[in-house]
């Protein structure tokens, strides 16, 4: 039996997010005053449609080609009359793609000097009697205090900083960005990163996740989150060579946790090395926790299979 890494989702922190005096947005160093993502397509956000629209700007823009009227059924919420956050992350996740919230004007510009498009949730009326409404920060210019967006029936729209904040603000600050599975965030940590990529496990997209894996170790190659999930990625497209590559690379890391000896023996007894997989099997029981009911079923199983593969006497 493998067994999966639990994730807990992070609350977002929100950035000072005050104007300065200036109009410019509060910007990180090392960010330049100007920035403008090539490559996004805008889509015209109909009435009610801007959850849609603005989710397949980001797709698109991304390598996934597709129509807002293709989303619509995925992400719109007829009773609601509008799309929810939560569905435009499982809809980005069912195609493929990480989806990794972001929150607060530095974030949202280096984003976009990275090059990534981010889609913004703003209210464009008021808090006791809110207008929701999906955008899509394309870039930026601190020198003219402008925010350029594709929005509404607008491509290319440009929105003061001032205003923009102001109408972002009441949605805390909440952005989205939408990735290739192997393209880091510009401000990225490690147990977000992990999370959105476990996402895409749950909606069956093993080899999307594996590569989101392997971008993470690229960057946090001592992540036993990421050898984890490498591990199970791999085991669910059934390259069990490589599965217990990383299982073994787990438990390195952390030699005292049972999860990745249990998930190792079970890969070995698939491989028909019997006595190692027994050997793992038991590292795991012996290390016991809160899991160790499971670890003890696999291996009995193990143990069932091997009595099983043993000719009977004559």
């Amino acid at each position: 039996m493998i067994v999966g890494l639990f994730f807990f989702a992070l609350p977002l922190v929100l950035s000072g997010c005050g104007l300065l005096s200036t109009g410019r947005l509060p910007q990180p160093a090392n960010v330049p005053d100007k920035a403008m993502v090539s490559g996004v397509p805008f889509f015209a956000q109909d009435e009610l449609q801007c959850g849609p629209a603005a989710l397949a700007m980001a797709l698109n823009w991304s390598g996934v080609a597709i129509q807002p009227t293709a989303l619509t059924p995925e992400v719109f919420s007829p009773t609601l009359k509008g799309s929810l956050q939560s569905g435009l992350i499982g809809a980005a996740r069912r195609h493929g793609r990480v989806a990794y919230p972001i929150s607060g004007s530095e974030a949202l510009l280096a984003e976009v000097a990275g090059g990534n498009p981010v889609i913004v949730l703003t209210n464009l009326a008021f808090s006791w009697y809110p207008k929701w409404h999906y955008g899509v920060v394309i870039g930026y210019d601190q020198e003219q205090s402008e925010v350029i967006l594709h929005s509404g029936l607008t491509a290319n729209e440009h929105l003061s900083s001032s205003v923009f904040l102001n109408i972002w603000q009441r949605s805390e600050y909440w952005g989205l960005l939408v990735l290739p599975p192997e393209r880091l965030p510009k401000r990225v940590e490690e147990a977000p990163w992990l999370e959105a990529v476990a996402g895409l496990e749950r909606t069956g997209h093993w080899q999307e996740a594996a590569a989101g894996y392997r971008a993470a170790l690229k960057r946090w190659p001592k992540s036993f989150g990421a050898w984890m999930g490498l591990g199970n990625s791999r085991y669910s497209l059934h390259d069990l060579a490589g599965a217990a590559e990383a299982f073994r690379k787990a438990t390195r890391l952390q030699p005292k946790n049972g999860i990745p000896f249990n998930n190792l023996a079970q890969v070995l007894a698939e491989q028909g090395k019997r006595k190692e997989a027994l050997a793992a099997a038991q590292r795991a029981v012996d290390l016991g926790g809160p899991l160790v009911d499971n670890f003890r079923q696999t291996q009995a199983e193990i143990k069932a299979k091997k009595a099983k593969s043993r000719p009977s006497p004559r």
